[in-house]
């Protein structure tokens, strides 16, 4: 019986996501709220499904959508768009995390008397923003591409911030011995590294396409591949997020590749995916994000009501402060309803609630603490994100915002039709 009920609830969620995504069209709450608010309900509220029902296969599953969002967005990324937004988006994950890192620490100091390197893992471990949330919150937004693309960069550059910093801070807290030279090196090789991985493989990949084509039942060969190459990178130290993205990169450009200074090279055996494919991988995407954020939403703990108000104030902190960082990053290059809109763009998502556990895996005297208050910004954040970007598509919001991000002429404004922007650039 309760096989048959999983059975018929994972239908039931199937048509529940189509549901949310034709009220977004027309209403524009973002369907990452319902389905954040439905894993609540059957998750931590009514204790229906726990997090320990899926063993070692969630995380898992939540790996593999964050891997197919990554590569899905990479198809679509536009070299030039890429040229252009490469350093703002750099700029603007290295201001966001250090300022994240500082003001989290400066509130886990004064409110919660954690030593500084406790507050500054705290501050670390949720200085990123999440690439499984916010490239589906951005792909519903009427964004300029330039806009979208460096906020898909910061979401997966963060990632890998994230995690070196984390692990170097909690190394330094066991051992009292902190390393930033090491730490930076690290960082600056998972980037280059596995973006290099990522390139080559598509490289190689775009020139067996075709022959892998003639083999029965094939389409789910490219992203079993992209999985490899997410495990290689892994498994060698470097960023597999990363690798993931510089796959899809080059693979959605590999034409353009072809008649530039590779195409002795690849000699004209250079091929693209074909529209059915690219249809194929957008059906995956949407049923994983939709198991994605129901799983997200179950998996989050409320056990101590104090520390959840923590999370609400760091929240809305992060919230403030992510207005200077965007316009001192950013903000000659994203105004308008796209400056507003990156300026509220902090969820935090798969990588925090990795790392949440790892302070208390160490020892570290505060671990628990850490990981109850990284739960509850989770939750917060990716709610808090997706209702202010509703109200500031909905010009709720739109005049606070305006003052640090003014319209530019033409298409900088905010549009009055929300379809007006979207893929139109």
């Amino acid at each position: 019986m309760e096989i048959a009920l999983a059975i018929g609830f994972v239908g039931l969620l199937v048509f529940l996501a189509h549901l949310f995504s034709a009220l977004f069209e027309r209403t524009r709450v973002p369907d990452v709220l319902p389905l954040v608010v439905l894993g609540l309900l059957i998750g931590p509220v009514l204790k229906l499904i726990t997090p320990e029902a899926f063993g070692k296969v969630g995380p898992v599953f939540t790996t593999i959508s964050l891997v197919i969002i990554l590569f899905q967005s990479g198809l679509g990324l536009n070299l030039a768009t890429l040229r252009e937004s490469l350093l703002p988006g750099m700029r603007l994950t290295v201001l966001n995390f250090i300022g994240t890192v500082l003001v989290v620490a400066a509130i886990a100091a004064l409110g919660l008397r954690m030593s500084a390197l406790e507050g500054m893992i705290l501050g670390a471990i949720i200085g990123g923003t999440s690439s499984a949330v916010v490239i589906p919150l951005i792909g519903r937004l009427p964004l300029r591409t330039e806009a979208r693309a460096i906020l898909l960069l910061e979401s997966t550059f963060s990632d890998v911030l994230c995690i070196v910093t984390t692990l170097a801070l909690v190394q330094a807290v066991r051992y009292h011995e902190l390393r930033p030279t090491l730490m930076l090196g690290q960082i600056i090789a998972s980037f280059l590294v596995a973006a290099i991985i990522g390139a080559l493989a598509a490289l190689f990949w775009s020139a067996v396409l075709q022959r892998v084509r003639q083999l029965e039942n094939s389409m789910f060969l490219t992203p079993a591949f992209v999985f490899i190459i997410f495990g290689v990178a892994e498994v060698l130290g470097y960023s597999g997020a990363i690798a993931a993205l510089a796959f899809g990169i080059i693979l959605g450009n590999i034409q353009s590749l072809s008649r530039s200074a590779l195409r002795d090279l690849l000699r004209g055996r250079a091929v693209q995916l074909s529209p059915t494919e690219e249809s194929f991988f957008s059906e995956i995407v949407f049923l994983l994000k939709t198991f994605f954020f129901v799983y997200i939403g179950l998996s989050i703990r409320l056990t101590d009501v104090v520390l959840f108000a923590v999370g609400v104030g760091i929240v809305a902190v992060l919230f403030l402060i992510r207005i200077p960082v965007v316009w001192g990053a950013v903000g000659k290059m994203v105004r308008g309803f796209d400056g507003a809109v990156a300026a509220v763009m902090i969820p935090k998502g798969l990588a925090a609630a990795v790392l949440a556990s790892l302070p208390l895996q160490a020892e570290v005297e505060r671990g628990a603490i850490i990981q109850d208050i990284v739960y509850a910004v989770i939750l917060l954040s990716i709610l808090g994100t997706a209702l202010l970007t509703f109200l500031i598509e909905k010009h709720i919001l739109r005049q606070p915002y305006a003052y640090f991000f003014p319209m530019g002429e033409g298409a900088d404004s905010l549009p009055a039709n929300p379809h007006e922007r979207r893929g139109g650039e």
